[in-house]
């Protein structure tokens, strides 16, 4: 079995504050801001053949998220897009993972932090799939979790935020003790929304492809990949409001992110099961695999 080295104690480079520093040097106050109130926003991206997909859409987004949560990185979509390829040669990256982060400091520890000066880094590092190819295949086992997606009005639903993962780690932590591999989350109405960390597709039986409609979670860069794949190839793809009920008209279900890519699930609280993949998600599988590392 391979040793898991804990992140602060590896080797290597990363961007912080405006110069590459050794990683064990960077480091933050344990009174940060960020740390304390949220106050983080942050991207998960994923580099194939050394190349970084979709960079500049997941620094746009970087951008919008700070936006949201009422501060301004200081650096342009298009210095941390150069950054972000420097880095990738520094740490010789392959194929791997990178995060880019923005947070408030350690100036003033309070609710209201407006002066609080504003740290960014990015780190990036060797990365395999997080799913095989085979389990992608087999499928995931999946439960409902104990906490739904809040509405606009009570969180900033489409910044990539640090506190609004809360919800996911406990849900994910709750089922996987129960035997399963990640919680399926209903949004405040009652409806379907995504996994803990990837959005959700389900393959109608009439071939269409149907997905929740994302308007209190995010609009996943991936989820936009897979939705114009499914376009070029003539499927007919439906965002809407899905009751959970209907996950009985489903053939195949999968989810997508920059971590799972293209994976399927197989089984849902053992009441809904789909044992094999769907055509539609294996040539998607396909196409997607096709366009990474192209």
């Amino acid at each position: 079995m391979t040793e898991i080295i804990p992140f602060d104690l590896r080797d290597g480079t990363i961007f912080y504050n405006g110069e590459f520093v050794k990683w064990q040097d960077a480091k933050v106050h344990v009174l940060n801001h960020g740390l304390h109130y949220a106050s983080l926003v942050f991207e998960g991206e994923r580099v194939y053949n050394k190349k970084i997909f979709e960079s500049t859409k997941h620094s746009q987004r970087l951008h919008n998220s700070a936006q949201i949560m009422d501060f301004k990185i200081p650096f342009s979509v298009s210095e941390i897009d150069s950054i972000k390829v420097d880095l990738v040669k520094k740490q010789n990256i392959e194929n791997g993972y990178i995060r880019a982060f923005a947070w408030r400091g350690s100036e003033k520890m309070a609710i209201s932090a407006q002066g609080n000066k504003i740290h960014f880094a990015i780190a990036c590092w060797k990365w395999p799939s997080y799913y095989t190819e085979e389990s992608k295949k087999a499928g995931l086992k999946v439960k409902f979790a104990q906490y739904r997606r809040p509405p606009l009005e009570c969180a900033p639903v489409h910044a990539k935020a640090a506190g609004l993962y809360m919800i996911c780690t406990i849900s994910k932590h709750q089922v996987e003790r129960e035997g399963f591999n990640d919680a399926l989350m209903l949004d405040y109405r009652g409806y379907l929304a995504e996994a803990t960390g990837a959005n959700l597709f389900l393959v109608m039986k009439n071939k269409e492809l149907h997905t929740p409609l994302a308007d209190c979670f995010l609009n996943g860069i991936t989820r936009q990949t897979v939705i114009e794949l499914a376009k070029k190839r003539a499927i007919k793809v439906v965002e809407r409001h899905i009751l959970p009920e209907e996950l009985e008209k489903a053939e195949d279900v999968f989810i997508t992110g920059s971590a799972a890519e293209i994976t399927r699930i197989s089984n849902i609280e053992n009441k809904y099961l789909y044992p094999t993949p769907s055509k539609t998600t294996l040539d998607l599988m396909e196409d997607y695999q096709k366009l990474v590392h192209s």
